[in-house]
């Protein structure tokens, strides 16, 4: 069979911009970009998406990791290799470096969308929306970068085949849901084809309508699972974090110490060095601000910068440079925690065209915006030049409100595949509106050909990444990485 790969350097080189619209420019019709979409089978036909070969000349898994880690912390380096080695699922969340290399050699229809990146099933949770409902979205966007499509659905369906194998399913139950998860995004995208722009812009997950509207199909037990995780969800608020990640020192309220997940900045330096950062990170807030819209900006200047820390968190994002911050409101029971998130180039910026933004802060929150339903009212990004005279990008955003995230070890095959097509439908609205919804809805067709081959691809893909987990644990055997005790 006969593979029409078209190279990354076909899609053009320069940054993208965004559309300028004008009384006189003229959109292609529907039925203009429906062929479009059916032409692209010609360049790219479905059942090649089935096929992974790893080229001739891979990269070493372990050099990938490597060089990302040479920007990192070094001293929480060991913690992030630690992390990965735990299964070859926690590897796969922080392989995406990795993947993205392998999919630059995969065939491609040439219609582009915002890429998440990094849409394994754990990157999409509950999340509160502003207006207090609690909806169901992607979460993580540090690689976003506009691409193919085809890059987000393999990422999610391989996730769900190495979820799949780590609860014991075989193949068949692997295959049902890695099929039902790209028919669902197949469905929901020519359902979003259908729509209006505004309709589409307007679409999310209201767990509350999931719940109810969908009750005959979820069952009593996933029914159940779904209120307990709600629940659960709700529970994991700003007062909740502030509870468990502050203490009361000498009448102040300060970030309490957890080494190496949750380190105070009294901790990390004294003295001099230790107003030096504080202000610096103070500087980060307030600059910050200016990025948001007016009414959130009056909102900000309500609360009084107390204190900072620095924190681990993820797999792959172990490493880089993640500040919270603690601010008081109207008394010492008002609190707002917000993450400082370094932002480094996209994982896929090898691969793809460069991002229109230089600011790689602004490159998430722009992804961001452009692909959830709702978005945290104090996300935000900012430059700035740290205490070492290096130049950094950060995002900002609340640390937690209403987050909830699924236990992919806890699911059947039932719910595993009810959970992929929940993040597949997600999925397909996130890239709806961003990309050509009719064209890629077209080149889907009617047919299962793309649902099998994906099934096939991700098969193959999760064996890839067991042979690179397994490279990473015996990296660690020989020494040629440390996973030593951070300190």
């Amino acid at each position: 069979m006969t593979t029409v790969v078209t190279p990354p350097a076909a899609r053009g080189s320069q940054p993208r911009r965004p559309a300028r619209t004008a009384p006189d420019r003229a959109l292609p019709t529907p039925a203009e970009r429906a062929a479009r979409g059916k032409e692209a089978r010609t360049r790219a036909p479905r059942r090649a998406h089935a096929e992974y070969d790893p080229a001739p000349d891979r990269a070493d898994p372990i050099d990938v990791i490597d060089r990302q880690s040479q920007t990192r912390l070094p001293e929480l380096v060991p913690l992030r290799y630690q992390r990965m080695m735990e299964s070859p699922f926690r590897f796969y969340r922080g392989a995406a470096a990795i993947m993205a290399a392998d999919l630059a050699g995969t065939p491609t229809s040439g219609i582009d969308v915002q890429l998440c990146g990094d849409a394994h099933m754990l990157n999409f949770r509950l999340l509160a929306s502003p207006e207090r409902r609690l909806v169901f979205d992607i979460n993580d966007f540090d690689e976003t970068l506009p691409g193919p499509w085809e890059w987000d659905v393999k990422r999610l369906a391989t996730s769900l085949v190495i979820a799949g194998r780590a609860n014991g399913f075989d193949p068949s139950e692997r295959r049902g849901i890695v099929t039902a998860a790209v028919r669902a995004y197949r469905t929901w995208m020519h359902q979003f084809a259908a729509m209006t722009n505004l309709d589409v812009w307007y679409a999310h997950v209201d767990v509350a309508d999931l719940t109810t509207r969908f009750a005959d199909v979820l069952g009593r037990r996933t029914s159940r699972r779904l209120s307990r995780a709600t629940a659960r969800a709700r529970s994991h608020d700003r007062l909740r974090a502030f509870a468990k990640l502050t203490e009361v020192v000498d009448g102040e309220r300060r970030f309490a110490t957890d080494p190496p997940l949750l380190v105070p900045v009294s901790e990390l330096t004294a003295g001099a060095e230790q107003e030096l950062l504080m202000g610096w990170l103070g500087s980060i807030v307030d600059r910050y601000s200016t990025t948001l819209s007016a009414d959130r900006r009056s909102l900000l200047a309500q609360y009084r910068l107390v204190d900072f820390a620095r924190k681990v968190v993820g797999v792959g994002s172990v490493g880089t440079r993640c500040w919270v911050a603690l601010l008081l409101g109207r008394d010492g029971g008002d609190p707002l925690l917000l993450q400082l998130k370094e932002a480094g180039t996209s994982v896929l910026a090898d691969h793809l065209p460069g991002s229109e933004y230089d600011n790689q802060g602004e490159r998430v929150v722009a992804g961001q915006r452009l692909m959830q339903a709702t978005t945290d009212i104090f996300l935000g990004w900012q430059r700035v030049d740290g205490i070492d005279k290096r130049r950094r990008d950060f995002y900002v955003r609340q640390l937690q409100d209403w987050k909830g995230i699924a236990v992919a070890e806890d699911m059947v095959p039932h719910g595993m595949m009810l959970f992929g097509r929940l993040c597949a439908a997600t999925l397909a609205r996130a890239h709806a509106r961003s990309g050509d919804r009719i064209a890629i809805a077209a080149y889907l067709g009617a047919g299962e050909a793309f649902d099998r081959a994906v099934a096939r691809f991700a098969e193959a893909y999760a064996d890839q990444n067991e042979a690179d987990h397994a490279a990473l644990t015996e990296a660690a055997r020989t020494g040629r990485v440390s996973t030593a005790a951070a300190v």
